[in-house]
């Protein structure tokens, strides 16, 4: 049954994007997802059971920002920064004191810093706005420090299957997508 499985399956249905699988005789996979100059990938294995597809993929990619340097600064404030990224990346990350609760994301400038009102904070959540999945959370040490540089980390575009199920019908997958929100997407075999 595998055998007839494997192919190339595109997203169907949605305007501006592409999006797909390619699920290979050996048990392997390929993901994209297109939308704009926004390319994001995975990969892994997958297996058939029950009328199901069930991907997974090999390890689960490393955090999105990696914490360059901190230091304490004689300023009022508390300042994120980001290095060495695009401008489209920077103006895309939203940073919060609060452990990502809602409310308290503060998107970053053209710069790549967001301002916060000197505080106490324990951690430090960032996120890129076109990978919501995969927040970012770096504990606050020494603690006293008030300014902060990161960096994007290149597996943030990768995506991360974790037993993610598609049904299996003549020449069609089915079921939610990886990236995008909202009811059931359909993969027609090509």
């Amino acid at each position: 049954m595998q055998s007839l499985i494997a192919g190339e399956y595109y997203l169907e249905g949605q305007r501006e994007m592409a999006s797909g699988f390619l699920l290979k005789p050996d048990k392997s996979f390929h993901f994209f997802f297109i939308y704009g100059a926004l390319d994001r990938h995975g990969s892994g294995t997958w297996s058939e059971k029950n009328g199901h597809i069930i991907l997974n993929s090999a390890s689960k990619p490393a955090d999105g920002y990696r914490l360059v340097r901190s230091t304490k600064k004689h300023q009022n404030v508390i300042v994120v920064k980001l290095e060495g990224n695009d401008p489209m990346a920077q103006r895309h990350t939203f940073v919060s004191l609060d452990n990502g609760k809602e409310g308290s994301w503060k998107e970053m400038n053209q710069q790549g810093e967001a301002e916060f009102p000197l505080q106490e904070a324990d951690t430090i959540s960032l996120l890129l706005e076109f990978c919501p999945e995969k927040i970012t959370t770096i504990p606050v040490v020494p603690e006293d420090h008030n300014e902060f540089t990161f960096r994007i980390e290149p597996a943030i575009l990768e995506v991360f299957f974790d037993n993610f199920l598609l049904d299996v019908a003549a020449n069609e997958l089915s079921g939610h997508h990886p990236v995008l929100h909202g009811g059931e997407f359909r993969y027609v075999k090509q």
